[in-house]
């Protein structure tokens, strides 16, 4: 069972997305998305602010590994359409290079669950945290 769960994860990853249907954005905490094929996703600002097709300073380049670290309670802020095909968030740690298309968003969400397991174990691989540093 789980090899077809795979296999059906890889062709929703290698095909287009479908039509983006509705984009609501329930800040601080996340974004839901549907789309034509029926699918729905609720993305929390933590995922999308770690998954940020951006490059920016706040990643931590550990071994040629990029990481951010440190996530956990950042919140979205706004967001702004880009176009006819994405949105760019603003969240409340100023990062705001990042433009989410609607293909994107249909990755992170047919992607979620592996993709969320990756981060946490490579935070814990790199002895780094999804809270921020405490402040002394």
């Amino acid at each position: 069972m789980l090899a077809i769960q795979r296999a059906i994860r890889r062709i929703h990853t290698s095909l287009d997305a479908p039509r983006l249907t509705r984009l609501t954005l329930q800040a601080p905490k996340n974004v839901e998305v549907e789309y034509a094929d029926g699918c729905k996703f609720n993305l929390s600002a933590e995922f999308l602010r770690i998954h940020s097709p951006a490059v920016d300073g706040k990643l931590r380049s550990i071994g040629g590994e990029k990481v951010i670290s440190g996530r956990r309670h950042v919140g979205i802020m706004s967001a702004e359409p880009v176009g006819n095909y994405g949105v760019r968030i603003i969240f409340d740690d100023l990062h705001k290079t990042g433009i989410y298309t609607w293909d994107y968003f249909y990755h992170l969400g047919t992607n979620k669950f592996t993709l969320m397991r990756n981060y946490i174990k490579t935070l814990k691989r790199l002895g780094l945290s999804r809270d921020p540093p405490r402040r002394k």
